[in-house]
């Protein structure tokens, strides 16, 4: 098996086994090339089946001298083991040579996130006359009312509304669908903007069951309500570095403050990890600074 051939087979796994995207698969198998032609370069190694732990490590002093991040090199560290756990499950090895390597240490980068009063203020700076004010108040109340991805907004369907359950159907990371409970808010606006604006305009043949639509009458795209936000932000006088995202954490970290279960949070994010929604712990300050004040010699005011 050379490496051309084992790339094409781990690809194919990552889409029929793994049900990958295609962006996902694309950044899983660019991390391998890395390996493939440093090996094939500089170690003359024609198969993935002749790497060493040693050759690894050799691949990684490489990567240090290119002066990547170390959280560059620890997703192409991750990358890779994913490829030779792949090659052991295939039996083409009769182990993991990457097994015992660590990635480089990694700080943890805590996200910005919006207060409570800020997320209020950023949905109340929407301007309602303008043709498309309702679909951006519909847009924003998504984002933060069930945390959902700028894409999983994109993709949002009508037939996936079931609000008289209080549900939103959402399609995620890996095409895996996932339920996420819809405050009443949220479901307010979206209504508001389906009956009121969504109605009156064309509709593009095959984007019938979208529910944001462009002035086009076709699907909204990343770009677009990225610009949405940003400007919002800007005529709110939000300036704090915002973007969709920001509002899913912001989401995710309210809940966690008021006492939201970690696992019933990830669930609603989509997280296959908890230890990925573990993050939003480290962002409850109001109980730091309460615990700080509670137990400090010099803590209290």
């Amino acid at each position: 098996m050379n490496w051309n051939q084992a790339l094409k087979s781990y690809q194919q796994y990552l889409l029929l086994e793994r049900s990958l995207a295609a962006p996902s698969i694309e950044a899983y198998t660019s991390d391998v090339s890395k390996l493939m032609h440093f090996s094939q370069d500089q170690l003359q190694l024609s198969s993935p089946t002749e790497i060493t732990s040693q050759h690894f490590q050799n691949f990684l002093a490489h990567l240090f001298d290119l002066g990547l991040s170390a959280h560059t090199q620890g997703r192409i560290i991750s990358g890779n083991k994913g490829f030779f756990q792949f090659l052991l499950l295939e039996k083409a090895i009769p182990s993991n040579p990457l097994e015992l390597i660590e990635g480089p240490r990694l700080g943890r980068k805590l996200p910005d996130v919006l207060s409570i009063e800020e997320v209020g203020k950023v949905i109340d700076a929407v301007d309602r006359s303008k043709p498309q004010g309702a679909r951006n108040v519909a847009i924003l109340e998504t984002l933060y009312g069930c945390g959902l991805r700028v894409s999983e907004v994109c993709n949002l369907r009508l037939s996936g509304l079931h609000f008289d359950d209080g549900f939103v159907r959402v399609i995620g990371k890996g095409n895996k669908e996932r339920l996420v409970p819809a405050g009443g808010a949220m479901m307010r606006a979206v209504l508001h903007y389906i009956e009121e604006d969504r109605g009156r305009q064309g509709i593009k043949d095959g984007d019938e069951d979208i529910v944001f639509l462009n002035h086009r009458g076709g699907g909204m795209s990343r770009v677009a309500i990225f610009n949405i936000v940003k400007e919002t932000c800007i005529f709110a006088g939000v300036r704090k570095k915002v973007s969709p995202h920001t509002f899913r954490h912001s989401f995710a970290t309210h809940l966690v403050e008021a006492g939201a279960d970690l696992r019933a949070v990830q669930d609603m994010l989509g997280h296959e990890s908890i230890t990925t929604t573990e993050i939003y712990t480290h962002l409850d300050r109001s109980f730091l600074r309460e615990e700080f004040g509670r137990y400090h010699p010099r803590g209290k005011k």
